[in-house]
């Protein structure tokens, strides 16, 4: 069962947009012509969207929470942005968005690895490039899950804040089957669900060049940051880019 709403409160400060970040996507906003189009899935509560579409871009939101939309639909109400939100899963974004629209899409703070069935995160990625202009580029941002499980290391890196933190632990069945268990601890020793054994899909490099190059991404690149630092095995963290 899901404890999203131990979350909410937190979740701006536990997921920021660090400088380093929206320096990166501010690069972007120089590839392509204004206004840049872009998707963000798993959008949280839309901290990131709500700055760049005071960047003059046209962006759009999708999230499956529907306590983070609520939060996200707030920040932008009485503001004179293009920005929409929806309530929408990754499976049905072929469906409802515009096909060719998007120059930019991310995935980001791990999301990808809530779809947690193989063949459900192959038409992720079949998907984003059915959505992407020509030149259009998908970012995703999650851990380096081939360092955490070739070091049999299922206790994931902690986030905090000054009010909390955010305390994540990997759990593998006998099937190899991986469930995510994930908390927040307050300043005060509470501590708070957030999800009991989810199910998950901690992808690794490999299968994400090989499923991005199945739906038709020909430029891949892995670094460990937004400032584009090389990957190396001690790397905790993957930025991909993917055309």
């Amino acid at each position: 069962m899901d404890y999203i709403k131990n979350l909410v409160e937190y979740y701006d400060e536990l997921f920021p947009v660090s400088e380093e970040q929206f320096v990166f996507y501010q690069s972007l906003l120089k590839e392509y012509s204004k206004p840049l189009k872009f998707l963000g899935i798993g959008c949280g509560t839309g901290i990131l969207e709500n700055r760049l579409a005071k960047e003059l871009s046209d962006v759009t939101g999708i999230e499956t929470i529907k306590e983070l939309l609520e939060s996200a639909t707030r920040k932008y109400r009485t503001q004179l942005m293009s920005v929409r939100y929806f309530k929408m899963s990754t499976i049905e974004m072929v469906r409802f968005l515009g096909k060719g629209f998007y120059n930019v899409i991310s995935c980001l703070n791990d999301r990808i690895i809530f779809i947690h069935d193989k063949v459900l995160i192959k038409k992720f990625f079949f998907d984003c490039k059915q959505l992407l202009s020509d030149s259009g580029l998908l970012i995703l941002q999650l851990l380096n899950y081939d360092y955490f499980l070739k070091a049999n290391e299922f206790n994931l890196p902690k986030l905090s804040s000054i009010r909390v933190e955010l305390i994540s632990k990997l759990e593998k069945d006998d099937d190899m089957n991986y469930f995510l268990s994930r908390s927040v601890q307050t300043g005060n020793g509470k501590i708070l669900p957030v999800y009991k054994r989810t199910p998950v899909y901690p992808i690794s490099k490999l299968e994400i060049e090989e499923f991005a190059r199945e739906a038709g991404f020909t430029s891949i690149n892995f670094y460990s940051d937004y400032s584009l630092n090389p990957v190396n095995e001690n790397s905790k963290s993957l930025v991909v880019m993917l055309k």
